[in-house]
């Protein structure tokens, strides 16, 4: 029997596209395509790529003069002797010293950093630079457009009319656009009188006050530096300085005399698309090429690319224990899922990992063979060795390196460890949006 054709209210009405609904699709695909291709060739254009060959460090280690003869020259910033060097882990501690060093400054004044917000250590800073500029010493501010969004033009405004000369890097004038929008300062300087200066990770904005006892305290090592090398660091902050003005600090004010203050040899190096790019990767590379004995890594932001990563199993093979914190508590999911999707070779090659469980970790160290310290602003990724302006101190000095070998193993102690079986056992939707999240890897 013939089945009766339903009624025409019973099925639903779709008109065949028409040639104008097609021409459309395609055109939505093709503009999708471009995008993308854009994008990607974008990510490979600002990817590290000046240093492709593995870097071959035969016979000699970090503490060598081999060493220190060659990377000196090499990143333009000689290690110098005479030097004292001061670790302050977390905000209880390096907050203090900072303040204390801008309230007794004499002559000048220089300050750069990234994130700037408002909140009690905001205001704190700010009567202090006023302060200080109202007593006659020279004040001089760079911040980052980006970084600084969240700081208001109120707190602006009190700088600028008690005689701080603050500028966003890069404009001096509130109408200058910089021609790169993703080119960011990131660099978080302080230098008082050319003979104190502090460096690390930290920047203005309560998140990085206390003692890292809570999911809302950032877990920050600083250190305060006098000597010789904060000449080299001043200098740092001069560069960027004459990049966003096009004019020079000069003087005893800024560079004074070197005097002698310790027995820490340390050079103070930067990098930047404009200025030694890729000096800090390369430095980074080296010292773990160079390693004979350990590496322990404490970076909030562990992005590394092929060739770090190759150079880290070398070291492995070579015996070289090699350890790395990185946060439990991120405050990028994204960012941790590309980090996530760099980890597999590194566990199977016996990189130890660890996550930081107490606070948000934004420490940004390296601790080769006992000797050698690396800290400054730079994260272990591409971004910071390759788009930002960042920089870094490195140190000689078993007694230093002691030190933040006591801090590294709290981080640990403090840490869950993540072990290869445990990495290859996460949910199929995490490994596929690590994988997904790991193609923009180049742009963290």
């Amino acid at each position: 029997m013939e089945t009766p054709p339903l009624a025409s209210e019973d099925v639903p009405f779709r008109p065949a596209p028409t040639v104008r609904t097609r021409r459309a699709r395609r055109s939505r695909w093709w503009i999708l395509f471009w995008v993308v291709l854009l994008l990607g060739g974008w990510f490979w254009l600002s990817s590290a790529r000046r240093l492709q060959v593995p870097v071959k460090v035969v016979g000699y280690g970090v503490d060598s003069p081999a060493f220190v003869d060659t990377i000196g020259p090499l990143l333009g910033a000689n290690f110098t002797g005479g030097n004292t060097i001061e670790t302050l882990v977390n905000g209880d501690r390096f907050f203090p010293a900072m303040l204390k060093a801008i309230r007794e400054a004499k002559h000048t004044i220089t300050l750069e950093t990234y994130i700037w917000a408002p909140g009690r250590i905001s205001d704190e800073f700010i009567a202090a630079l006023c302060e200080r500029a109202g007593a006659g010493v020279k004040v001089h501010v760079l911040i980052d457009g980006m970084g600084t969004l969240k700081f208001r033009g109120a707190d602006r405004a009190r700088l600028t009319a008690a005689g701080v000369q603050i500028l966003t890097y890069g404009r001096e004038h509130w109408y200058q656009i910089k021609p790169n929008l993703s080119h960011r300062t990131h660099r978080k300087l302080l230098i008082i009188d050319g003979r104190i200066g502090f460096a690390g990770g930290m920047c203005i904005d309560d998140r990085w006050q206390g003692n890292a006892d809570s999911p809302d305290c950032w877990r920050e090592t600083q250190v305060r530096v006098e000597g010789p090398v904060v000449l080299q660091m001043q200098a740092v902050f001069a560069a960027n300085w004459l990049q966003t003005t096009s004019s020079l600090l000069l003087g005893p004010e800024y560079f004074p005399k070197p005097e002698r203050k310790g027995d820490s040899r340390a050079q103070c190096i930067k990098s930047g698309p404009g200025e030694g790019a890729e000096d800090i990767r390369m430095a980074y590379l080296c010292a773990i090429a160079a390693a004979r004995k350990s590496i322990e890594i404490g970076n909030a932001y562990f992005v590394p690319d092929d060739l770090a990563i190759e150079t880290l199993i070398q070291a492995r093979n070579r015996g070289v224990r090699v350890r790395v914190v990185v946060p439990a508590i991120n405050d990028s999911r994204f960012g941790r899922s590309v980090s996530r999707s760099r980890w597999g070779g590194l566990l199977a090659a016996g990189v130890e990992f660890y996550e930081y469980l107490p606070a948000m970790y934004h420490a940004k160290t390296m601790v080769v063979d006992d000797v050698l310290v690396t800290v400054g602003s730079a994260n272990f990724d591409n971004r910071s060795f390759s788009i930002n302006d960042e920089d870094a101190l490195n140190i000689l000095d078993p007694a230093v390196a002691k030190e933040h070998l006591k801090i590294f193993e709290d981080d640990v102690r403090h840490s869950r460890p993540i072990t290869l079986e445990a990495f290859s056992a996460r949910p199929w939707y995490i490994r596929l949006t690590d994988h997904v999240c790991g193609v923009f890897r180049s742009q963290f």
